[in-house]
């Protein structure tokens, strides 16, 4: 299991469009091999700020898969143009308590 993280800074003002593109966005990562699950969770003390977690099977899963695939150019007109700057992503292994 892989986790990827990435800090969404959402230009102002459009926190509730980018809210409803995500909704729109799901299916197209959710149907990718090696996909577990999503979750993009608001901050509560920066406006506009989400954190996106992606659980995969593998980082080749994200990038080899989902990076590669017509979906994530879907994905990619659906969601980047909310962004400023551009999201890094970082990959995180198991937990050290498991």
């Amino acid at each position: 299991m892989i986790i990827e993280q990435a800090l969404l800074q959402v230009k102002p003002g459009q926190s509730d469009e980018f809210v409803a593109a995500m909704q729109k966005a799901r299916p197209l990562i959710a149907a990718q091999p090696g996909f577990q699950s999503i979750d993009v969770c608001p901050s509560v003390d920066c406006p506009d700020q989400y954190l996106l977690v992606v659980v995969w099977d593998s980082v080749e899963s994200h990038r080899d898969g989902f990076r590669k695939s017509p979906e994530y150019e879907k994905w990619r007109r659906l969601l980047h143009d909310f962004y400023d700057p551009m999201p890094s992503v970082t990959y995180f292994g198991n937990s050290i308590f498991s």
